[in-house]
């Protein structure tokens, strides 16, 4: 089924086959569910990134409230952050907050919710290397096209000992405003060094020519499977899905770490939020954390006109906050800090209905 249509109640059925959807159906978000929602339908937009963990949560969230219906429709987060801000859906998912290069920004005040968080994997398709360690100049390298064969002195290096072939290396990215590649980004500034010199953003035009493109990150892991030789950067809830392999990436503690959930974990032990919720994973101190951990919000407005929509919204973001982090890790996404959660779930009250 196309990740980038419309998702409501029997959408993911799929994904949660057997007794996983037993688990989201059953007792998880009872307590919080108890009150039944009026009829409403939420529209949203957004990161695919957070989308299968957003599948998830509607699943598990509307079997409870038969009355509520939810849509989401992916399209990346600056489609997300412009639907929002022109009032077009009535939510957003984000990876990333709004910037210089959005061509709109809300005029009310809004709210970053942060959800869950996760890895970003650097996954690549060599089907005689089924181990890959990569340090961030190498990565940068790659990206910026100054590395261009597998074979290269610089990977040879990171991986001493290993057969590398001389493939040429094919390099796929995001082709429409995403935050994935403004977090990967974030990360090829801090991590690159000198190998890497186009700052960081989250648009097409940050990449060199030479770059392939796919939508959304489905479509990325589905052009590193079809080549060999090719090398991307996928949401690990995509990547586990297509059954990529994933390089180890170095992190600031100079050790190589494969992506994990424990990885995403540790990574976000000790940050603090910023006021307006927002925080920074990327390239965290610690010698088990996983340095392209990324974060991702829901975007919603402080106040709702339709009081249905508007308890609605509440009543599924209250949801995530609660039952849905314990669920988090079935769909691949690493649960938040108790202390985000606090922060979060206070600021989901402050939203006025009606």
């Amino acid at each position: 089924m196309n990740r980038f249509g419309s998702i409501g109640r029997l959408l993911v059925a799929p994904l949660l086959a057997g007794a996983l959807v037993v688990g989201l159906v059953s007792g998880a978000g009872a307590a919080q569910s108890a009150k039944k929602l009026d009829s409403a339908t939420l529209n949203g937009s957004g990161s695919t990134f957070q989308m299968a963990f957003d599948q998830a949560m509607i699943q598990a969230f509307t079997q409870t409230q038969a009355a509520v219906t939810i849509n989401y429709s992916g399209g990346g987060s600056g489609t997300g952050r412009t639907d929002f801000a022109n009032h077009a859906k009535d939510f957003a998912g984000t990876d990333a907050p709004y910037g210089a290069k959005d061509t709109a920004t809300p005029t009310g005040q809004f709210f970053y919710i942060p959800t869950v968080s996760a890895p970003i994997t650097v996954s690549y398709n060599l089907p005689t290397v089924k181990k890959l360690r990569l340090s961030g100049p190498t990565i940068a390298g790659i990206f910026s096209r100054t590395i261009t064969s597998w074979d290269a002195p610089e990977i040879k290096k990171d991986n001493p000992g290993a057969k590398l072939p001389a493939t040429p290396i094919t390099v796929v990215v995001r082709n429409e405003s995403s935050g994935t590649t403004q977090q990967f980004t974030n990360f090829l500034v801090k991590a690159g060094g000198a190998a890497w010199t186009r700052g960081a953003g989250s648009t097409h035009d940050i990449w060199p020519a030479g770059v392939e493109g796919g939508q959304g990150n489905p479509g990325v892991a589905q052009a590193i499977k079809a080549t060999d030789g090719t090398v991307g950067y996928v949401d690990f809830s995509d990547a586990k899905a297509a059954g990529l392999e994933l390089a180890q990436i170095k992190n600031a503690a100079g050790k190589f770490i494969k992506p994990s959930l424990a990885g995403t974990t540790a990574a976000l032990q000790g940050l603090k939020l910023n006021t307006d919720l927002t925080y920074d994973p990327i390239y965290a101190p610690g010698a088990k954390a996983y340095p392209i951990s990324a974060p991702t919000w829901v975007l919603a407005y402080a106040t709702q006109s339709d009081a249905a929509k508007g308890a609605a919204l509440k009543g599924w973001l209250t949801y995530i906050l609660g039952d849905g982090q314990k669920l988090a890790k079935t769909v691949n996404y690493a649960a938040l800090p108790k202390s985000f959660i606090k922060k979060a779930l206070a600021t989901v009250k402050k939203i006025t209905v009606g």
